[in-house]
């Protein structure tokens, strides 16, 4: 009959500085890690962009993964660019798009 295997006190100490340094690796290669919660616009634009020049726009209401909503204007280019949600032209194309799809399902 074998023994138990016991586990040096070192070894957990070790196993789990391994798993950081596995973590760090991946955080600097841009890996997003599993179930990812923080913010997509760390900087945003208050400068107004013509509305023809923009092929997509994406609202990302508050959440727990951020604590403001998020704007994320796609131009025609490709280019990708966090809105101001405070700017007033932001807050009337919002409200223009958010009416728009009210007034389709109805």
């Amino acid at each position: 009959m074998s023994r138990p295997r016991r586990f040096a006190p070192g070894s957990a100490l070790l196993l789990l500085l391994l798993l950081l340094l596995a973590a760090c690796a991946a955080l600097r290669r841009g890996a997003p890690m599993a179930g990812e919660l923080r913010c997509q616009c760390l900087q945003t634009e208050a400068a107004v962009i013509h509305p023809k020049r923009v092929a997509h726009m994406e609202l990302i209401p508050e959440g727990p993964h951020c604590g403001v909503p998020e704007i994320i204007a796609t131009t025609k280019h490709g280019k990708k660019v966090c809105l101001d949600p405070t700017a007033p032209w932001v807050q009337l194309i919002v409200t223009r798009i958010l009416n728009s799809t009210t007034s389709k399902k109805s």
